[in-house]
């Protein structure tokens, strides 16, 4: 009898929620970043800008890198990542946003996996 091989590779799901106490810091951070971004084209930066600019979810999107939460695990290598970002309504006392029954994540959006569903997300891909 022989042993299934397991696979290597490992889905982990992180989900955060953020209060953002100063718009202008977080707007002005990803700004920065669009200006310092060197793979970005003069075509690409302008609707990068107007995108933060216009919604501070987008600029968070644009700060937050998944890459940099592995980057130095040993033994790991990134192969796939995406991340989203989006304005919820929030009530740290609401039992919908606790942990369920079997310890896994209910999510606001009614979806007990964040995986389901189409959450209207703005979605960033690897190649940032």
């Amino acid at each position: 009898m022989s042993t299934p091989e397991t696979s290597r590779f490992v889905r982990l799901r992180v989900d955060l929620v953020l209060e953002v106490d100063d718009v202008d810091a977080v707007t002005g951070a990803a700004l920065a970043r669009i200006a310092d971004d060197g793979d970005l084209s003069a075509e690409e930066r302008a609707p990068a800008r107007d995108a933060v600019a216009g919604d501070t979810a987008e600029a968070l999107a644009y700060l937050v890198d998944p890459f940099g939460l592995v980057g130095d695990v040993p033994g790991v290598e990134l192969q796939q990542a995406s991340w989203s970002s989006e304005r919820i309504d929030y009530d740290p006392d609401s039992p919908e946003w606790g942990l369920d029954d079997d310890g896994d994540e209910v999510y606001g959006d009614g979806f007990d996996d964040a995986s389901d569903g189409d959450r209207g997300d703005v979605s960033g891909e690897s190649g940032r």
